[in-house]
């Protein structure tokens, strides 16, 4: 069990409360920076900088996780989420709003990769015993995906604060105040944690002995990521709306159920993780996940595409506190933040560049190539992980 005030629970409530504050912010950032007179360029360029500035602030961290304090580092972050909410309430002009995005900590897709992300999976793996630590990661998983979902519903809130007779623009300005007292919430949560000074036996460098094997993870993580890209929700959404013209109420409950059959699944990947292992639990939900991608592709009506639809979501995402638990547990304690920025930046990038190619099939009128090139590329990714990494074992499977 996680006790009330174990580094655990404080790190899994700190998430809970990050991504409450991330799940609002990606749906009304666009929105107000229109109000702020912005075009969709201008957002696109704050966009654009938000990730960079997150995947760049993500490693920079990440790094950073090695050589100092983490509890410390934690501290730090929250405090930069709490400045950039506050920047962007006080703040206008395309410029000035780009700078702060770049160097803040604002999460347009609402993603994991985020500069907070290393340092939790590193005290997370150093708390508790190699036994325990993929359930851990499962639970943090899980909380994560909750917190992520109810901040989504609450993006509605300034609707009912217009409601009231709250100026549009204020209501806008007063949820980017929220999510920096939100920051705020998660530093007095990370304070709670006791000091974690750097591991002993440091290398000389944030990534020493097993630099290789993580470049390797990196590398394979990263076709996951792209061919994913090929099937965000939006890409996934629109291929619903033109095959079996769905209406937007019906795609908003099917997302609906489809997220909650996800978080879910992520409990039981702990559980599976420890009786057949953390490469075969990745490998062997995500096949036939992949597999069901490719049917939905394929399908000849809307019921049957949406049952596999359902079925990849009840399995897709068991990988992730699987794949989590399996980079903290292949390197050295001293190399863990550095490991979890190192394999988390690029899958973000991968993610980001594909769907632009998956846009120009759909357009040119491919529509059910991006979902079976996603499916097909991520079968590979799982045929290579199985069998270039089967061996390399975590500790706790020693022996088998």
């Amino acid at each position: 069990m996680i006790r009330g005030h174990s580094p655990v629970a404080t790190i899994i409530i700190a998430r809970a409360v990050r991504d409450f504050a991330d799940g609002f912010v990606a749906v009304l950032l666009p929105v107000y920076l229109t109000l702020l007179g912005l075009d969709a360029l201008a957002i696109g360029l704050v966009a654009t900088a938000a990730l960079i500035g997150s995947a760049a602030m993500t490693l920079a961290f990440g790094l950073l996780g090695g050589r100092w304090d983490v509890r410390g580092l934690l501290i730090a972050a929250a405090l930069l989420m709490a400045a950039t909410g506050w920047a962007f309430a006080a703040l206008d002009g395309v410029i000035v709003i780009a700078l702060v995005a770049l160097v803040g900590t604002i999460n347009p897709s609402a993603g994991t990769a985020s500069l907070f992300v290393p340092l939790e999976h590193a005290v997370l793996a150093r708390s508790v015993s190699d036994q325990a630590r993929t359930r851990s990661f499962a639970r943090y998983s899980l909380v994560g995906a909750l917190a992520a979902a109810a901040g989504s519903l609450a993006a509605a809130s300034p609707t009912g604060l217009t409601a009231v007779g709250v100026a549009p623009l204020t209501a806008m300005q007063a949820m980017f105040v929220l999510y920096g007292l939100l920051g705020v919430g998660a530093g007095v949560m990370y304070r709670r944690l006791p000091p974690l000074p750097p591991a002993a036996g440091q290398p000389p460098s944030a990534l020493g002995p097993s630099r290789r094997r993580v470049f390797h993870l990196a590398a394979l993580f990263s076709l996951d990521s792209f061919a994913g890209g090929m099937v965000v929700q939006s890409l996934l959404a629109l291929w619903l709306f033109q095959r079996f013209d769905l209406s937007l109420a019906e795609a908003a409950w099917f997302f609906f159920a489809a997220g909650l059959l996800s978080a879910a699944s992520l409990p039981v990947a702990g559980w599976l993780g420890e009786r057949i292992g953390l490469v075969n639990t990745m490998v062997f939900t995500h096949i036939p996940a992949n597999c069901a991608l490719m049917a939905a592709a394929v399908a000849p009506d809307l019921t049957l595409a949406l049952g596999f639809l359902l079925l990849r979501a009840l399995l897709s995402q068991m990988d992730v506190p699987a794949r989590s638990s399996y980079v903290m547990a292949v390197v050295t304690p001293p190399e863990r933040t550095a490991a979890a920025s190192v394999t988390a930046v690029p899958r973000s990038l991968a993610t980001a560049a594909a769907p632009l190619l998956a846009g120009a099939m759909v357009d040119a009128g491919w529509t059910t190539v991006p979902l079976l090139a996603a499916g097909a590329l991520k079968l590979i990714y799982d045929l290579l992980l199985l069998t270039q990494f089967r061996t390399i074992r975590p500790p706790e499977e020693a022996g088998w």
